[in-house]
């Protein structure tokens, strides 16, 4: 079984990905901010990340760079789920390592289908 790490400083975002992954047979975790993020990323090895953007302290961009740079992390996968739909936004997210973007509201279908494209299952 796949596990996934939520990373979202919204509680409501986070249970709607996690209620969706696992009604599909994923395992899921999660973190409330980026700095948690790092830490359960290091110490669970999730086989993918779902990264939102815009939170507290470190956010979602610098700790996918942080991530991405990191040899422990650096081969997990990471999808930002975001609600900044600038290119701009999109680009930067991927430079910065992020191997998607999906711009919220994501549907379920569209999130399970993401999560099963990038984890080859």
């Amino acid at each position: 079984m796949s596990l996934v790490l939520i990373i979202d400083d919204s509680p409501t975002e986070v249970h709607v990905m996690k209620t969706a992954l696992e009604k599909h047979g994923f395992e899921t975790a999660s973190a409330a901010d980026g700095e948690e993020g790092l830490e359960k990323a290091r110490d669970c090895h999730p086989d993918l990340i779902l990264m939102d953007v815009v939170m507290p302290g470190l956010n979602g961009f610098q700790a996918t760079r942080e991530l991405s740079r990191d040899p422990e992390t650096a081969t997990i996968p990471i999808v930002m789920v975001t609600t900044k739909d600038q290119e701009t936004d999109r680009i930067w997210g991927l430079r910065q390592g992020a191997v998607d973007y999906l711009v919220k509201p994501v549907s379920e279908s569209e999130l399970v289908g993401k999560t099963r494209e990038v984890l080859g299952n």
